[in-house]
């Protein structure tokens, strides 16, 4: 399993977390929850190494209340991934488009 995609996820957790939720270190339990579950299906992805970005993947893992609250935070914090992660947003918006 690639570790930069749980790395990614949770970064991605941790910015939301702190700006919605007021977590300064580490994650309120609905979000250190999501995180978990997260890393839980990022490790039993059937693609492993060649696992295309969530947008992109034909297969949809994650239970639909999770599916919607991880939507949720990836659409408030990609945009922040650029200000407090920059080369891992790059990274990611590069294998975005390809």
């Amino acid at each position: 399993m690639n570790s930069r995609e749980k790395k990614t996820v949770s970064n991605m957790i941790r910015i939301y977390c702190r700006a919605k939720h007021g977590q300064r270190n580490g994650f309120c339990d609905d979000c250190q929850q999501l995180e978990e579950y997260a890393h839980r299906r990022l490790e039993r992805c059937p693609f492993g190494e060649k696992k295309p970005v969530c947008k992109k993947c034909p297969v949809h893992c994650y239970k639909p209340e999770y599916r919607e609250k991880i939507k949720e935070i990836m659409r408030f914090s990609g945009p922040r991934m650029l200000i407090y992660h920059p080369l891992e947003a790059v990274k990611h918006i590069k294998e975005s488009l390809f």
